[in-house]
């Protein structure tokens, strides 16, 4: 039995609609909220109710995101049984198209709610920033232009799923935002880009072929690993600035354990063309953004308390 036969059948009842999720993905939600609400512990007492409702909310966005992009990548055609690192509900599963992007904006609904209420109890602005965020999610794959087809994709995935949400779960414990928290944020959001730009190294061939203008195919499959290995570095770069300018705790060099990741990542992507080939580098770039946002909170979380 092959691979695809494999993987056809382990997709059955809940599996499908957990894998349409595209769960590898979903630490990019999470790991903000965490790093924007430990940050605010510095300033205040954790709301809990409000990290809870902020982190459904951001889970949703981007799980409805996903469903979006399988949705329009299978009404152009680029998604097939063969494709890989797909959730695969339509293609292989059977999942009627329209079911898909009825269950997006039923998430997106959701998550509206949750902003209701997040807003009610701290600001309205937050209404305008949320909308902006979810019509971006939409229009990174909807649209006659989607977003995911320009170089532009890393950058809107950065700020609107890393540098944003930091920032609005800081603000809804604090009810301020401050230099430090930006400044923080930034090395998550660059992480964020990256899953995308891994992404991207991935499925270039298939990409340059449906006339996608992505960073990694304007750079070539080569000079985009070396752009990948310079978000890392540039991520880890801003850490030991922080820390070197007094801005940070010397404590946040323990993000520095993630960095085997980052390695990985990068080196398994050289010499690689076959998408399959390049899957482990893919998770592997997921897991260093997970992995140093969690290690990057225990370090301020130290630093409070130290």
């Amino acid at each position: 039995m092959n691979t695809q036969q494999t993987t056809v059948q382990a997709d059955k009842g809940w599996r499908i609609w957990w894998q349409l999720t595209r769960p590898h993905t979903l630490t990019a939600a999470f790991v903000p909220v965490l790093l924007g609400t430990v940050l605010a512990l510095e300033f205040t007492q954790m709301n809990w109710f409000m990290f809870i409702a902020m982190l459904l909310a951001s889970i949703l966005i981007q799980a409805a995101t996903n469903m979006i992009n399988e949705y329009y990548d299978y009404v152009r055609g680029l998604d097939t049984e063969e494709s890989v690192g797909i959730g695969g509900a339509i293609v292989r599963n059977g999942v009627k198209p329209k079911t898909v992007i009825s269950l997006a904006f039923i998430l997106f609904g959701i998550a509206l709610l949750l902003g209701v209420y997040i807003c009610l109890n701290s600001s309205w602005w937050i209404a305008l920033i949320g909308i902006v965020g979810m019509t971006a999610g939409y229009f990174y794959t909807g649209g006659p232009v989607p977003i995911a087809y320009t170089p532009f994709g890393e950058i809107t995935a950065g700020f609107f799923m890393g540098f944003v949400i930091v920032l609005i779960s800081f603000y809804i414990q604090t009810g301020e935002i401050n230099s430090i928290v930006m400044l923080v944020s930034i090395p998550v959001s660059i992480l964020v880009g990256s899953i995308l730009l891994a992404n991207n190294i991935r499925d270039l061939d298939g990409d340059k072929e449906n006339g996608r203008k992505t960073i990694a195919i304007l750079l070539g499959r080569q000079k985009a690993i070396y752009f990948l290995a310079g978000m890392f570095i540039v991520s880890y770069g801003i850490v030991i600035a922080l820390i070197v300018f007094g801005l940070a705790s010397p404590w946040l060099l323990i993000s520095f354990l993630s960095i085997p990741k980052a390695v990985k990542a990068t080196k398994g992507f050289i010499g690689k063309t076959m998408p399959i080939q390049m899957m482990p580098a893919m998770k592997a770039t997921a897991q260093t953004n997970t992995i140093f946002g969690f290690l990057l909170s225990i370090g301020l979380l130290i630093g409070y308390y130290v």
